[in-house]
């Protein structure tokens, strides 16, 4: 039971570094790149891409929440004790990035099993708090 815990601890502080660096990446200005490239000579898949992120950070808010959101996540992973919180509220940002690498980057393998690993442990976080969970949102005594 011991090194469950100690597994634990290592993924949700692992994790939460995560997105404590990526929170912290929407907020630091990137150079703009050179317009060297054409869109009919990028594969599909990349043409897709960059219109996908670049819609994302067109707006002026989304890229920002985006990053506050991975941030107080990471935040609440790493101060142990709001874990569960964090593990919750990163659950959505987790499955958005999953699903972009399934679809979008099918074939980057690399990228497919690292981002299978983070929902994987962001369930596993959750899946260890599951008993709290339950007293919380299944314990239809107090409602009724």
């Amino acid at each position: 039971m011991r090194i469950f815990k100690i597994v634990m601890v290592i993924l949700r502080l692992g994790l939460g570094g995560l997105f404590i660096y990526g929170g912290i990446q929407k907020f630091i200005p990137k150079p703009p790149r050179p317009q060297t490239e054409v869109s009919a000579d990028l594969p599909d898949h990349v043409v897709k891409i960059k219109a996908y992120i670049g819609g994302l950070k067109q707006t002026p808010y989304f890229w920002p929440m985006l990053g506050v959101v991975e941030l107080a996540g990471g935040i609440l992973l790493v101060s142990q004790y709001l874990a569960l919180l964090g593990a919750v509220l990163l659950m959505p940002v987790i499955v958005n990035i999953f699903l972009f690498h399934l679809f979008l980057k099918p074939h980057d393998t690399g990228d497919l099993i690292m981002t299978t690993l983070y929902l994987l442990a962001n369930i596993t976080i959750i899946g260890w708090y599951y008993p709290s969970l339950k007293a919380t949102f299944l314990n239809f005594k107090t409602i009724f």
